[in-house]
């Protein structure tokens, strides 16, 4: 296959300065904010391609190997790096080299030298929860659904729990490995919460985006989880949330008309619950992760009946 165009050779990136996520333009190459506690810049040349995972507009997705490690490789589009991109970009591996959690997958590293940016993260070989789900059609019974919801919310809670929003909470971006643990991916929309504990602008994908989101209203980590209460109803159900709506169609009826998914009518109790508090117009009625992990562990430890159904 043929692989991405890199530069004869890779600069290692100047350190900027700690604090604010910015993006100084150099000659040719991204200095990205570092408090040097770890190295992250990657050559290129030890970047083996073996396979394209996904194709977007503004980069591909590959598996491929890094130090004989299996990893997966996120090129950016040299023809679609501008100054937004590139912000992006910045940001995304200013979050991720932080982040140490086994239920967030893992960052390696990066290339910062302009035009081939790449991020580089562990290889989920188990794929997304999304495909799991709408392509290959599988179920989650019971437990299986519960210990994917908390591995879901011990990810988000550590994130949180280090003022970082997601913000593009969903299916497609929850990642499994070989032992079926689940890990929260995808950081290229994701935010450092500002000092005010509130942000604007709007993100994300309409289907799993909570209405504060929609209407450019400022949110807080409350958004995730009003996305974690419709990941947790996909789990349930299997089906897309909203499936014969369009996402536009979706978020104007989650705004104006308190749309939201419809929970089963045999449903165990405690997730119903659960379902709808997430599901709260109002953020600050919403539980947070650890909550959420509680409720979840309380549920599991009650299901003692061993039928492994997501029903009463």
């Amino acid at each position: 296959m043929q692989k991405p165009s890199w530069p004869d050779h890779l600069l290692p990136s100047s350190m900027g300065d700690q604090g604010q996520t910015v993006i100084k333009h150099e000659p040719d190459h991204l200095t990205i904010p570092n408090d040097g506690t770890d190295v992250w810049e990657i050559d290129p040349q030890l970047l083996k391609f073996e396979s394209k995972i996904a194709a977007g507009s503004y980069g591909d997705l590959y598996k491929g190997t890094y130090c004989s490690q299996e990893v997966a490789i996120k090129v950016l589009k040299s023809e679609r790096v501008g100054p937004d991109l590139q912000r992006e970009f910045a940001q995304e591996v200013f979050i991720m080299r932080k982040v140490r959690h086994k239920n967030v997958v893992q960052f390696i590293g990066a290339c910062t030298k302009l035009p081939s940016l790449c991020i580089v993260t562990e290889y989920m070989s188990g794929g997304s929860v999304y495909d799991y789900l709408h392509k290959q059609r599988g179920t989650f019974k019971l437990p299986s659904l519960l210990r994917v919801a908390v591995d879901i919310s011990k990810g988000m809670n550590y994130l949180h729990q280090n003022n970082i929003i997601h913000r593009d909470l969903k299916a497609a971006n929850l990642l499994m490995d070989e032992n079926e643990v689940v890990k929260v991916a995808d950081f290229g929309v994701a935010r450092v919460k500002a000092q005010t504990g509130v942000m604007t602008a709007e993100t994300g994908t309409y289907r799993w985006m909570a209405p504060e989101v929609i209407e450019h209203k400022p949110y807080d980590h409350k958004a995730d989880i009003f996305s974690f209460g419709v990941v947790l109803w996909e789990l349930l159900t299997g089906k897309l949330p909203y499936e014969y709506l369009t996402p536009l169609q979706a978020a104007v009826g989650v705004v104006q008309k308190g749309l939201r998914p419809t929970i089963p009518n045999n449903t165990l109790p405690k997730l119903a619950e659960l379902l709808e508090r997430c599901w709260q117009q109002d953020p600050t009625l919403r539980p947070d992760f650890c909550e959420i992990i509680d409720i979840l562990q309380q549920i599991a430890k009650e299901d003692s009946s061993g039928d492994n159904s997501i029903s009463t």
